[in-house]
């Protein structure tokens, strides 16, 4: 059975979710705040989790610190963020704090459910409605560059001996980007194709996802080499440097 982490300080709300979680078949632990939640995820009192479902609103540390955290502290389980806030600042807000899909309150009990059973689907690096084009069949499971191998249904990049866990929506970024190498790909096409976002809204989530990446994939950040900015239009993946003309 999964295990389910709700952390919701509505208790009406807590409860439902608890009730239902369970009518599906899962296991649920349900909390009221982030410190609570914290000692559970990588405090003392560590359980393991599949899933984990967090209230942005909540006392004492709210789920954007919460989640940033967690991943802070290399624990990658999948998090989806209950929102009474729509604004598309705040859902990128989690997005880059490390959450992996949000859903805004009030809503749809069933969604919540599809969406819990989608992120459970680790080895799915995208959901069917974040993606219009399926990727092509030899980026199926792995692709690698150089000393680099990424392991979508994993959720890993492997740079020679050492391992770096990716949350969904970091794989997911890279993944758009691997599976359109060698051309630019507009920030407004990611938000809608990644995030389902329209392509106007104003942010640098998109921005805050590359740094990272970087930090991962490059052997200079600073200079990159794979993950490449393109002036005014987003940015472009390079398997292979290109070599200086001569």
């Amino acid at each position: 059975m999964k295990r389910v982490l709700v952390v919701e300080d509505e208790a009406h709300l807590a409860e439902g979710l608890r009730f239902n979680l369970e009518q599906e078949g899962y296991t649920v632990e349900v909390v009221d705040n982030g410190e609570s939640a914290l000692e559970l995820l990588i405090g003392e009192k560590r359980q393991p989790f599949d899933i984990v479902v967090l209230d942005v609103m909540l006392p004492g540390k709210d789920g954007f610190a919460v989640v940033a955290e967690m991943r802070g502290a290399g624990q990658y389980v999948p998090t989806l963020m209950l929102t009474a806030r729509d604004h598309s600042q705040d859902v990128l807000s989690g997005f880059s704090a490390g959450a992996d899909d949000y859903l805004t309150k009030p809503f749809d009990l069933e969604i919540l459910i599809a969406r819990i059973r989608g992120l459970l689907r680790r080895g799915e690096w995208l959901r069917r409605d974040a993606l219009k084009a399926a990727p092509p069949p030899d980026l199926a499971e792995s692709f690698s560059f150089g000393d680099k191998t990424v392991y979508f249904d994993l959720l890993e990049l492997r740079v020679r001996d050492q391992i770096f866990p990716l949350t969904l929506m970091e794989m997911n970024v890279l993944r758009y980007l691997i599976t359109h190498a060698g051309r630019p790909v507009s920030r407004g096409e990611m938000l809608e194709e990644v995030w389902g976002l329209r392509e106007d809204t104003d942010t640098r989530a998109l921005d805050n996802f590359i740094v990272r990446l970087r930090k991962y994939i490059e052997d200079d950040p600073g200079k990159p080499q794979h993950l490449l900015a393109v002036r005014g239009v987003g940015y472009r993946f390079l398997a292979f440097p290109q070599k200086p003309a001569v």
